[in-house]
């Protein structure tokens, strides 16, 4: 979920687009009373339906259930496969406000991934803060996707850019990158985890 305060960094990097999907309007009275969500009007998922989905969950299996409950930037801190992220969420000051973020999918590069980007290049840009974002805000869009919202179509990202999504079912690549595991529920967000990081054009 891709921000509080109009997540201030992010609106410098992608312009004001962002701003609207990382605010955290207040519950309405049928959220509130209910506890459900109700249908977004652009129709996405208002919260992930089934399983988890992938070649990949199985190595995953005993960390998704205690993240269904937490915000996106919290639950992906508890995934061991997820670390290099979350730290890199955290190099950048985006942790508070994804995790206050309203309903957004979150394409989540493995540990894998960032090791397969030479570690010279890592560090740079760990180092830059804005570049930082940009990138990872380029992992983010709007809506809760379920697998069968994305099959064959293209996604605007906070970042500005646009995804390529191709194939369907368990089967599906963002980009180059392939899904692992896809559909994880977290609190605010759903989450694919993914083989490559994603570089903004």
């Amino acid at each position: 979920m891709l921000l509080a305060a109009a997540l201030a960094l992010t609106a410098t990097v992608a312009g004001s687009t962002s701003a609207s999907a990382l605010s955290s309007p207040p519950p309405s009275p049928e959220e509130t009373a209910t506890g459900e969500m109700t249908p977004s009007p652009d129709g996405a998922s208002p919260s992930p339906q089934g399983s988890p989905v992938g070649p990949g969950c199985s190595t995953l299996e005993g960390a998704l259930p205690g993240i269904a409950d937490k915000p996106v930037a919290s639950a992906l801190a508890d995934v061991p496969d997820l670390s290099s992220l979350a730290e890199a969420v955290k190099q950048a000051g985006l942790a508070e406000q994804l995790n206050e973020a309203d309903d957004i999918t979150v394409f989540a590069p493995s540990n894998d991934a960032f090791d397969a980007i030479p570690q010279d290049a890592r560090d740079r840009v760990m180092a830059d803060k804005e570049e930082l974002t940009r990138i990872l805000t380029y992992h983010v869009v709007e809506g809760r996707k379920a697998p069968a919202d994305m099959e064959d179509i293209t996604l605007k990202t906070l970042e500005g850019g646009e995804l390529t999504v191709k194939g369907s079912g368990e089967d599906l690549t963002i980009n180059d990158a392939k899904v692992t595991c896809g559909n994880i529920s977290t609190g605010n967000a759903t989450v694919y985890i993914i083989d490559k990081v994603l570089m903004p054009q």
